[in-house]
């Protein structure tokens, strides 16, 4: 059956009235996120909904609720993934700098030996499941930092990545300064000589080659933070 004219004509102007109105709410929206200048590359309205993440993510958060462990029978394969800050292999007088002090991979293996079987978590979506071990983060930080400071910065060696991370979540039981993965030394891939393992936290925050740990009044940069994600990226 056709379609009157008449009706055809203001059925048209009736669609045509509908997109305009479309169109100029869509780009009122963009105009609105994006007003007030943006932080760090991000619009402000993002990043807003980014803390009320963060801030959600904190709610959730306790030292007794623990990330799943899982049987050796559930071990797959483990995908490298990022190598910013692992250019070249590790420095075999590798030392880790503590608030100014130096922190052999020796010492570090003198503190309770902790293996955990747990999945890491990418933020883009993929998983896989490892065996860690390595020394949990309290004890080290409990032999060799006397800070009692809210935050705790990490870097890699040259400074080109870099974490932050709240007291709280550093010293949650299953953070580990991990020197083995599978019962082996880790790989340049996957951070040798030493990585931080926080699986509470999502693959971002899991530094690959720790080479210096600061504690903080203020809340440290955090390099993935700056480029658009949450800062606390927990889950």
């Amino acid at each position: 059956m056709s379609i009157p004219e008449k009706d055809l004509s203001r059925r048209t102007r009736r669609s045509f009235l509908a997109g305009g109105i479309a169109a100029a709410a869509g780009y009122g929206a963009y105009r609105w996120i994006g007003a007030g200048g943006e932080e760090g590359d991000i619009p402000p309205v993002l990043r807003r909904a980014e803390e009320a993440d963060d801030a959600f993510s904190h709610l959730m958060f306790k030292d007794t609720r623990l990330a799943p462990v899982f049987s050796p029978a559930e071990i797959g394969d483990a995908r490298a993934n990022g190598d910013i800050g692992l250019d070249g292999d590790p420095d075999p007088d590798w030392t880790l700098t503590v608030e100014g002090s130096q922190v052999t991979l020796d010492q570090i293996k003198a503190l309770p030996k902790v293996e955990q079987i747990v999945q890491f978590k990418c933020i883009e979506g993929w998983n896989y499941i490892m065996k860690w071990s390595g020394a949990r983060f309290s004890d080290f930080a409990a032999k060799y930092v006397a800070s009692a400071k809210p935050w705790v910065a990490m870097e890699t060696p040259d400074g080109a990545y870099y974490v932050g991370l709240d007291r709280a979540s550093a010293m949650h039981p299953q953070t580990l300064l991990a020197y083995e993965m599978n019962g082996q030394p880790l790989t340049r891939d996957h951070g040798a000589p030493l990585r931080l393992l926080i699986p509470v936290k999502y693959g971002v925050k899991n530094l690959k080659r720790v080479g210096k740990i600061a504690f903080s009044d203020q809340r440290p940069k955090d390099y993935w933070a700056e480029n658009g994600y949450d800062y606390d990226s927990g889950f």
